[in-house]
């Protein structure tokens, strides 16, 4: 009477190990979204302390990316979609920009130091009153991205990150603690192998309890 019991032992035991490898598996196999950061931010315009000859409409800022959340897990970027506004104004930009398609290895960060042209709906007279007290410029990017796991490629996510970028009367960016500023309040779609995976490690686990 002894071998069903042991066989049910058995199972129990297989049952628990691959739910774990599941687990494990689909942890290691997530990737994270890398880290988007505007680190520099200067409109010459603006700085009050510069000579006339020095100032234009061009508005110069570097973007950061950071891969070096992901231990093994490369990032193939499509184009770069980088729209300015100025806070008075969110209807209408003040200058677009994009960024060609590029690869990031794994651990990696590189940065995108760009000069645009502001347009004419950038409020340069409002900019100016204001810039005493600070102004402020909001930065959108929007781009697709795969994943380079190992051998393979995952599928295309979306991602729409965003920031505001406070300007002082000197032109420059004031940067939170030293550091630049974290485009976020965006999403990265979670690509179908990582929820399928998870979804197969919670029901073997579910099936142990």
């Amino acid at each position: 009477m002894a071998e069903p019991q042991g066989c049910c032992s058995c199972c129990t035991g297989f049952i628990i190990s691959l739910g774990l490898s599941a687990l494990f598996l689909w942890l290691s196999l997530k990737p994270s979204k890398p880290t988007l950061s505007i680190e520099e931010f200067y409109v010459p315009a603006l700085n009050k302390t510069a000579a006339n000859d020095t100032k234009s409409d061009i508005i110069t800022f570097t973007l950061k990316l950071n891969n070096k959340a992901n231990k093994d897990k490369g990032v193939y970027y499509d184009a770069l979609n980088v729209t300015l506004y100025h806070t008075q104004n969110l209807s209408n930009p003040v200058a677009n920009v994009t960024i060609i398609p590029f690869y990031q290895g794994f651990k990696k960060h590189t940065s995108r130091k760009i000069n645009v042209t502001a347009s004419k709906a950038m409020p340069w007279s409002t900019a100016l009153n204001e810039v005493s007290n600070g102004t402020v410029f909001r930065v959108d990017l929007k781009t697709k991205l795969r994943y380079k796991i190992i051998l393979f490629k995952t599928k295309r996510h979306s991602i729409m990150v965003g920031g505001n970028i406070t300007v002082t009367d000197q032109g420059s960016m004031v940067k939170p603690k030293k550091k630049g500023v974290k485009l976020s309040c965006g999403s990265v779609q979670v690509g179908r192998f990582a929820q399928v995976g998870g979804l197969v490690g919670f029901v073997l686990i579910f099936l142990w309890f």
